[in-house]
């Protein structure tokens, strides 16, 4: 298995820092031409097809890129959070709907079970979803539950002996038809609300789980989403992740590290469209000479540029912030108010790029079948998952405020 290239303890970017160092820039640009060669090509079938390609994790994990921050005992390439959110960003660039598939599996799956379940229970599940061998997936949303994830929650585990049993239903979960190994959130102590809430490793083939239905979506076509059914799902007693009834703090600090590791997917969108939308001004003609020729099409290209700069610049702050977020740490303080301004700001920008990038190809980028109408109908989810735009200004202002 290839590993990205190690960061030196005295090269990591501060949280100040608005450039990347020469290791890091390395890390990116390996990324890139492995997501270019390997994982570009796959793209347009997905959103095609809604297609998912079966070997698309052995390639990641072979490449290294699979349990990035899981030390190498565990099976992982024992680099840091921000090395993760650069493989994203390059991922977003070639194949968006594999890096959020991507993300599903390393973040909220696999780095979760790390930094909150036991060594038996690690070195049981993390070396196969290090490897690509496994697929990973969290199950947390609700058919009643959107935004009020957690007092909403209706999914219940009881315990019987050796076992919790659970049912109820999990909707939106992206890798939920393909996933090998689940970390899903019922109530232990219902009657506690979100402070009844407990964290569990489920493994597809666990008796009374089902995949209800894949779903069909408008972007990120390709990244199976699907519900999620647990009808009795008999789940051992020992796939209990961390301790009864303190699953909103795993919740929370994962997250925050969501939403940090998901706006390098903005960043990436936004530069392949920029990248694009200065080609196709380049080589498209109007009245006798290329589009690059008129000023409002300067303008428009200039404002990209900021945009996507800007973008950049706000994302590595918040993942240099994030990279030493402790274990249960997260869901308040100002790396709460920050992962989640992160996230809006690159979401609410990315829409802005690709406004503009679809004005600059016209009729030609309303059609379904080109690039830059793939890239335009990934906005939405951008504004709406890991919490929506409204819930994100909410944390800001809270923390902001002072107020719980």
């Amino acid at each position: 298995m290839n590993q990205p290239t190690r960061i030196a303890a005295d090269s990591a970017t501060p949280a100040h820092a608005f450039k990347l160092s020469p290791d890091q820039q390395t890390i990116l640009d390996e990324a890139d031409k492995f997501c270019r060669s390997e994982l570009y090509p796959l793209a347009q079938r997905m959103d095609n097809e809604e297609w998912w390609p079966e070997d698309a994790f052995h390639r990641i994990g072979d490449q290294g890129y699979c349990g990035i921050t899981v030390p190498e005992e565990f099976g992982g390439t024992g680099l840091d959070f921000f090395t993760s959110g650069l493989v994203c960003q390059a991922m977003a660039r070639w194949n968006y709907a594999l890096s959020l598939s991507w993300i599903a599996h390393e973040n909220l799956c696999l780095n979760n079970i790390y930094r909150n379940a036991n060594d038996d229970l690690r070195r049981k599940y993390l070396p196969d979803l290090c490897s690509g061998k496994a697929v990973g997936a969290l199950g947390l949303t609700e058919p009643g539950a959107g935004s009020d994830a957690l007092g909403s929650m209706r999914t219940t585990a009881r315990r019987e002996g050796g076992y919790y049993i659970l049912n109820g239903s999990k909707i939106y979960i992206t890798n939920g038809p393909i996933a090998d190994t689940l970390l899903v959130y019922a109530k232990t102590a219902p009657e506690r609300g979100a402070h009844g809430i407990s964290a569990f490793i489920v493994e597809k083939d666990f008796p009374g789980f089902r995949v209800a239905q894949k779903l069909i979506k408008m972007g990120f076509r390709g990244s199976q989403t699907g519900e999620l059914v647990f009808d009795n799902c008999k789940v051992p007693v020992e796939n209990l992740v961390g301790q009864e009834n303190t699953g909103v703090a795993i919740v929370m600090s994962g997250l925050d590290l969501e939403r940090a590791v998901i706006s390098p997917i903005c960043v990436g969108i936004a530069e392949r469209a920029l990248e694009l939308s200065i080609d196709y001004a380049k080589t498209r003609e109007q009245f006798g000479k290329p589009l690059a020729e008129f000023q409002m099409i300067q303008s428009k290209i200039a404002d990209m540029y900021v945009w996507v700069e800007s973008m950049k610049a706000l994302c590595y702050g918040v993942l240099a912030e994030a990279n030493d977020l402790e274990v249960g740490g997260g869901g308040r303080g100002m790396i709460h108010a920050q992962t989640a301004a992160s996230l809006m700001y690159t979401a609410n920008s990315l829409n802005l790029v690709l406004n503009e990038a679809l004005q600059i190809f016209g009729g030609a980028g309303y059609m379904w079948d080109t690039e830059i109408n793939r890239l335009y109908r990934s906005i939405k989810l951008l504004e709406i998952g890991a919490g929506t735009t409204e819930v994100r200004k909410m944390i800001i202002s809270r923390e902001l405020l002072g107020k719980r």
